[in-house]
């Protein structure tokens, strides 16, 4: 019925996260009545993106292609004594939005997740390891993900650190209640957290 040029757009749209059949219609259509370099300029930084762009071979957080190491463990203004570990390299940019946190990350690529077939042995669980000794480091903040994937994540982290590290500090991020939610719409976990989590007023 359609054009296959369309077609193929289409597709291809829909291979992306949370865009379903009809979101991938609108995006395409909207593509083909808007100017042509809206199009090109899309389709030109994507072929750049993969050339582009790297990963840091000591924090694993992504960074430009033309770079050694991530800027975020370069700078000496970072506190390379404080780790803050997290899932994904896109979770680094949530919290440094925050401008509260100054240590450097650690990315540990994903999290335990046997469904999926993610072993321990798949995540850059032994680099993180071996960067407390490199970098003298006293602090662990575990952030990952409040899932069942990322609290088995964030308990055998907690468990093989400690072993080779029985004096390293190893913290996690709080859990519990948002601001501005009402009690009655907090799921069981969350309130489960906020109690065991509960500080001094």
């Amino acid at each position: 019925m359609l054009p296959s040029a369309l077609n193929d757009v289409i597709d291809a749209l829909g291979r992306l996260p949370g865009v379903g059949s009809r979101t991938a219609e609108r995006y395409a259509y909207f593509l083909l009545k808007s100017d042509a370099k809206i199009s090109e300029n899309i389709a030109s930084a994507l072929s750049a993106l993969h050339d582009g762009v790297k990963s840091c071979p000591v924090t694993f957080a992504i960074m430009d292609a033309s770079e050694d190491v991530s800027p975020l463990y370069s700078d000496p203004a970072r506190d390379k004594g404080t780790v803050l570990v997290v899932e994904e390299p896109l979770d680094i940019y949530a919290i440094e939005q925050t401008k509260a946190y100054h240590g450097t990350y650690h990315v540990l690529g994903g999290a335990i997740s046997p469904m999926d077939g993610i072993t321990a042995e798949q995540l850059h669980i032994r680099e993180l390891i071996d960067r407390v000794a490199n970098d003298s480091v006293t602090e662990i903040i575990i952030a990952t993900n409040p899932s069942v994937e990322g609290e088995s994540t964030a308990v055998l982290l907690d468990k093989l650190l400690r072993e080779k590290y029985p004096d390293l500090q190893i913290t996690r991020l709080a859990r519990g209640l948002p601001l501005g939610v009402s009690l009655e719409y907090a799921d069981q976990i969350t309130l489960t957290s906020a109690l065991n989590n509960r500080t001094k007023i």
